[in-house]
């Protein structure tokens, strides 16, 4: 397999038959609901709740792929500044001052790098798709980290909005990582 092919993603194995356009906008505005839904799925543990959100990113773009991901996430931060409440914490333009505004610009560029790994067929085995999400997953903690250190200072940051979340995104990472290449496998056997 060439690594600068892009392969299809698992959405448009499933669903090839639908026209393109009904099919993207369906897909974009399902995953930023998805997305929403996942936030309120939360614990608040201080200035950055642990929910199910980054689930929702990498889901969005391992089987969206990169611009349908990224723009699934644009959409959910977009959807939140205008005012829908889909935040883990309401929505408007006052959320620009929050403190986990930039794990949510952070979502966009994570879908993005891992769509664009899926695109080149990195979610068809596990590790590869574990590793496509850990690096969609470092870039939305950069995003994340810097924009919490003008909270919190740089020298709690790492405290406050990396170690409590590592195991649970790891278990998420895990949880993805193993189901889609599943997904694929028992597709690869039907045909």
């Amino acid at each position: 397999m060439n690594s600068q092919t892009i392969q299809p993603v698992f959405i448009d194995v499933i669903l090839p038959k639908i026209d393109s356009r009904v099919k993207n906008i369906a897909l974009v505005l399902s995953f930023a609901v998805i997305t929403a839904l996942c936030s309120k799925l939360s614990l608040e543990i201080g200035p950055i709740p642990i929910t199910m959100q980054t689930f929702a990113v990498v889901l969005a773009g391992v089987l969206l792929g990169s611009k349908r991901g990224a723009l699934s996430q644009t959409v959910y931060l977009v959807g939140g500044l205008v005012g829908i409440p889909w935040f883990s914490r309401g929505g408007g333009l006052i959320y620009i001052l929050s403190p986990t505004f930039g794990f949510i610009v952070g979502f966009i560029v994570a879908a993005y790098i891992i769509g664009r790994l899926a695109e080149k067929g990195w979610d068809r085995k596990i590790g590869t798709a574990m590793l496509a999400m850990l690096a969609g997953n470092v870039f939305l903690y950069f995003f994340g980290l810097l924009w919490l250190a003008r909270f919190v200072g740089i020298e709690a940051v790492l405290v406050v909005g990396l170690y409590p979340f590592i195991v649970g995104d790891l278990l998420k990472i895990l949880l993805a990582g193993l189901a889609l290449p599943l997904g694929w496998k028992l597709i690869k056997n039907k045909n």
